[in-house]
C-alpha cells in the first residue's frame, strides 16, 4: 500500500464526482452538500480549491473549459482523466478492503485518562454518554424520516455506519463508567490514591507510591 500523491479524502470525493460528469468547484461543493457528504468528508471551499489544484498537478483531473453565466465570474470546469479514474477505483477499493490504524482523539484521551482524577473522569464520561444519546436519537430520527421517504439504503450507508459506531461507543463508555464507579479494578484504587497523594495531577513519585500500596508496578512487566 504505497503513499498516494494526493491523500485527502476530499480528493477522492472530487474524483468520484467528476467520474459522473465534468463540474466546476462550486458545483462540486454544492453537490457534496446536497448529498450530505460533509458529514463524512471534511469540506470547505478553500481546501476544495487546494485539492483540485493538487489533482490537476498530478494529472488526475484536467481543465475542460472555462464558462461564464450572466454576470457571474468565470468558472473553470474540470474533467477526470483516465489516470484519475484508475486512481479513484484503486483508492476506493483500498479503503473499503483494508483496515488502517486511525489515531482517534477519544482513544488518545483514554490513554492519558489517569492524569485526571477518577471522579472527574466519571463526570466527563457521563457527559459524553449524554451527547452520544443525543447523536443516537438524531440518527434514529434521520432513519425514520428516510424510511418515510423510501430513501435507498445505499444513500444512507455511511449514516448507518456512524450510528453503529455511536451505539458501540456508548456501550463501551457505560461499561467503563461502571468499572470505575464500582472500583472493580485494583488499579482504580491506586489511581484514586495517586490523586489523593498529589492533591492535583500525580507525578511519578505519587504513582509509584500508590501503585506500590496496591501491589502493582510502575511499568508493565
Amino acid at each position: 500500500m504505497g503513499k498516494r500523491k494526493v491523500s485527502n479524502p476530499l480528493a477522492l470525493a472530487v474524483l468520484s464526482l467528476l467520474a459522473e460528469k465534468p463540474m466546476h468547484p462550486y458545483e462540486m461543493s454544492s453537490t457534496l452538500r446536497e448529498r450530505v457528504k460533509e458529514e463524512s468528508i471534511k469540506l470547505n471551499y478553500g481546501s476544495l480549491y487546494s485539492v483540485v489544484d493538487a489533482l490537476v498537478r498530478h494529472k488526475l483531473i484536467e481543465v475542460l473549459e472555462t464558462v461564464r453565466e450572466g454576470r457571474r465570474p468565470e468558472r473553470t470546469v474540470y474533467a477526470i482523466t483516465d489516470l484519475g479514474r484508475i486512481e479513484m477505483v484503486d483508492w476506493l477499493s483500498e479503503l473499503l478492503a483494508m483496515p488502517v490504524k486511525e489515531y482517534l482523539q477519544f482513544e488518545a484521551a483514554l490513554s492519558l485518562m489517569p492524569a485526571l482524577s477518577p471522579d472527574d473522569v466519571l463526570r466527563l464520561l457521563e457527559n459524553r454518554v449524554t451527547r452520544l444519546n443525543g447523536e443516537i436519537g438524531a440518527g434514529d430520527g434521520f432513519f425514520a424520516a428516510a424510511a418515510e421517504r423510501n430513501m435507498p439504503y445505499l444513500w444512507l450507508v455511511e449514516a448507518d455506519y456512524k450510528l453503529v459506531l455511536a451505539r458501540a461507543e456508548r456501550e463501551f463508555v457505560l461499561r467503563l463508567i461502571e468499572k470505575i464507579r464500582k472500583g472493580e479494578l485494583l488499579e482504580v484504587a491506586a489511581w484514586r490514591r495517586a490523586h489523593e497523594l498529589a492533591d492535583g495531577v500525580p507525578g511519578e513519585g505519587e504513582w509509584e507510591q500508590a501503585l506500590g500500596e496496591a501491589g502493582l508496578s510502575w511499568t508493565p512487566e
